[in-house]
């Protein structure tokens, strides 16, 4: 399918306006030319540019267009090759390369049209036949071409049928559970299961019809870079923006999270507390956007079925500036059409900033306080005004070195990474001064990043918490600490193995002066591989931890080892002036004894257990029934299940949160909580500190499980329990003459 923005987080989305209004387009063929010579000349595999290299190209970009091979024919894709694969390259760096993109797009989108146009006759005769024997595959990555219309259309019922289907049931168990809670039908105000299809059909295709010439330019240039690796990637201008805004957590904005419903309409279901729409008070919950006036000046710009992200597009301007908004409110059980004038404002995303929790144990001299930091990303700001990681972080260990903590667990887990000269910072404030990670670049010329300082912020007993999520610069961070026997790392089998590092660069800085250069876009080039000061590179094997918890994700094909074109792990040497720690003052062996007997009788991970196993299953099988009567036995057997779970964890939470009552206190440490006098106990039932107020959504209310007790989650409680024991052993080891 077609590739959106990559960057534009949930977040982001729902809260970024961008500050750079679209102009005309530039040059592409000029961009392109531009884009492989900084590739060639920069990127660290340095591959050859020849045939195999174009070979790539046109492959990334099928890919790009059809990954799931839904629209092209298996005649046309080998025409496609006959005419392409060898001469992309040298179109792109000497001649003239869109009109190919061009017209290999256009194929693309007629086939999409006649998908839809074949979907609308289908839902409108509704002659659906969910009997018999009938099965799809979930992924068609590896499926061959189809061979001629008649497969085509074949597939398209299918995934007709599928996606109705999947429709009705899932409806049908929002249903059961809505009668379990005594609740309403969540569909009685709801248009039809097939309306509803229609609907995302319709979506599709409008989609579709805004694509310009720089959206086709974005998909073909993505996929050159992504011929050389999986994260050197191209990135238009609006992507750029929005790139910025994910490492920075900071926006210019309205503070509203946006939606796009079933009507085309963009939806109102969150807005920041305390932010310009907030403070501006018109702005409703359940607002339905259908315009935006960018200047606020009478010209509207209609946005009804767009994406988000073109929505971002069009609502654009600098801080102070207001915002025109044309929206429908449902008054009295009647819509209406309001206008509003929202004025933009500097939003910070608090929800992805870094913060902690202080969890008490005993009373009096017996006290023992354990403290969680959470790193969301390691972010910084390209301006240079807004929150920096490992300024947030340093601040909150400052503190808790004031409230006396006897231990840390920084839990990292999907954290994907972010700012280099970041996670270098903040890795010195765990260890004594000495290489932290190696670099190489395509040179072939090592260095080594040092901590920048003399001796740690914090020196005690250290837990961290990873996952196959955690990816990149946290890599850096719990390979460092895991290489100077610093701490003692938990989670799943290993993070994700991305062992390359990206710089941004403008590509109009490197186009002749008098050229169109608006918009040209940017270059994220993978230009250096990262080494743990053993010599070992993270790339495709990560960081294994030393107590390795199970995960569902540990059923599917995640990570970079996964990803197509990713570079190979290596070895180099050993950096020198590493000195790491005796290791024995971990006592890994006697944590990994007392953590195991807790997982093997923890309930939760033995119902994990029972999910990645039926994951496997399900991977394996790779297709789903399209009969009716099977997915609803399916169904009964899950909400079964879920019943028969929900009533056991019911009784377990209960108990597990009158246990903690008695054992620790929670406090609560915010990036605003720094200054107060004492910290405030954390409540979770206290939504009154919370970033952003939503709707209320039936629909995702039924889908909501149970909440952890005392707010923590199986994965979290663990580490507390292994940073617990760390403490109890170190306290033992000093007192034994084992550790000075």
């Amino acid at each position: 399918m077609i590739k959106f923005p990559r960057f534009i987080s949930a977040a982001a989305i729902a809260l970024g306006f961008l500050s750079t209004a679209p102009g005309s387009s530039a040059e592409f063929e000029l961009v392109g030319r531009e884009l492989v010579r900084m590739m060639q000349n920069g990127h660290y595999a340095r591959l050859p540019f020849n045939e195999n290299l174009s070979a790539r190209f046109l492959e990334r970009y099928l890919t790009t267009l059809d990954g799931e091979k839904n629209y092209f024919l298996a005649a046309e894709v080998a025409d496609f090759k006959r005419q392409h694969e060898r001469n992309l390259h040298d179109h792109i760096s000497t001649r003239t390369v869109m009109p190919i993109a061009k017209s290999i797009f256009e194929i693309y989108k007629s086939r999409v049209e006649a998908r839809v146009a074949h979907a609308r006759d289908l839902l409108e005769k509704n002659e659906f036949d969910f009997t018999g024997d009938r099965s799809i595959k979930r992924d068609r990555a590896e499926a061959a071409w189809p061979a001629d219309a008649g497969a085509l259309q074949k597939i398209w019922r299918e995934q007709l049928d599928d996606m109705l289907l999947s429709e009705i049931v899932h409806r049908e168990r929002l249903r059961i559970r809505a009668t379990e809670a005594g609740k309403p039908d969540p569909f009685r105000k709801d248009i039809s299961a097939e309306e509803k299809v229609g609907s995302r059909y319709n979506r599709l295709l409008r989609t579709l019809e805004g694509t310009t010439e720089e959206d086709i330019a974005d998909y073909f240039f993505s996929a050159v870079t992504t011929s050389y690796d999986p994260h050197s990637e191209y990135l238009s201008a609006n992507e750029m923006e929005q790139f910025k805004i994910d490492v920075s957590n900071e926006l210019v904005g309205i503070g509203a999270r946006l939606s796009m419903n079933d009507r085309g309409e963009t939806e109102i279901f969150g807005i920041v507390n305390g932010g310009p729409a907030d403070r501006q008070g018109d702005l409703k919950l359940g607002d339905r956007v259908i315009a935006v006036s960018p200047g606020n000046d009478g010209k509207w710009v209609d946005i009804m079925f767009k994406p988000i992200e073109k929505v971002i597009e069009h609502i654009l301007g600098k801080e102070g500036d207001p915002l025109g908004i044309r929206l429908n409110r449902t008054i009295g059980g009647r819509d209406q059409t309001i206008e509003i004038a929202i004025p933009r404002g500097v939003v910070t995303l608090k929800d992805d900033l870094s913060t902690a929790k202080i969890y008490e144990y005993g009373a009096g001299e017996n006290v023992t306080k354990l403290a969680v930091i959470t790193i969301p990303s390691f972010y910084f700001d390209f301006d240079n005004n807004g929150h920096r990681v490992s300024v947030d972080v340093e601040r909150i260990l400052k503190r808790l070195n004031e409230e006396e903590i006897d231990g840390i667990a920084l839990d990292l887990r999907d954290n994907t990474g972010g700012s280099l000269p970041e996670v270098q910072r903040l890795t010195g404030f765990f260890i004594h001064r000495g290489p932290i990670v190696q670099v190489k670049g395509i040179s072939g010329q090592i260095g080594a990043l040092n901590s920048f300082h003399r001796k740690p912020l914090y020196d005690g007993p250290l837990v961290v918490l990873t996952n196959k999520g955690s990816a990149s610069a946290t890599e850096i961070l719990a390979g460092a600490l895991q290489d100077y026997n610093r701490a003692v790392i938990v989670g799943s089998t290993t993070t994700y193995g991305k062992g390359t590092v990206q710089k941004t660069l403008d590509i109009s800085e490197f186009m002749p002066i008098f050229s169109d250069r608006v918009r040209a876009g940017w270059l994220k080039l993978t230009f250096q591989k990262y080494y743990r000061v053993t010599g070992s590179s993270v790339q495709i094997k990560g960081v294994t931890p030393d107590l390795i918890l199970p995960a569902l994700n540990d059923a599917y094909e995640m990570g970079e080892g996964y990803k197509k074109y990713a570079l190979p792990h290596d070895v180099i040497r050993r950096s020198a002036g590493f000195k790491p720690r005796d290791r024995q003052h971990l006592f890994v062996t006697h944590l990994e004894d007392k953590s195991s007997k807790r997982v093997n009788q923890n309930q939760y991970f033995k119902y994990l257990l029972e999910d990645i196993d039926r994951a496997r299953e399900g991977v394996q099988k790779n297709s789903i029934s399209l009969n009716r009567e099977v997915r609803m036995t399916e169904l009964k057997k899950n909400e079964d299940l879920r019943k028969k779970r929900t009533a056991e964890r019911k009784e377990r939470f209960a108990a597990m949160e009158a246990e903690d009552k008695k054992t620790f206190k929670i406090y609560r440490l915010t990036l605003d909580d720094l200054e107060a006098g004492s910290l405030p106990l954390y409540d979770t039932e206290d939504r009154s500190d919370d970033h952003v107020r939503r709707a209320a959504d039936e629909v995702a209310d039924l889908e909501k499980t149970l909440k952890w007790p005392s707010g923590i989650d199986s994965v979290k409680r663990e580490g507390l329990y292994v940073l617990r024991d760390l403490v109890d052993a170190i306290r033992a080891g000093r007192l034994a003459g084992i550790i000075k």
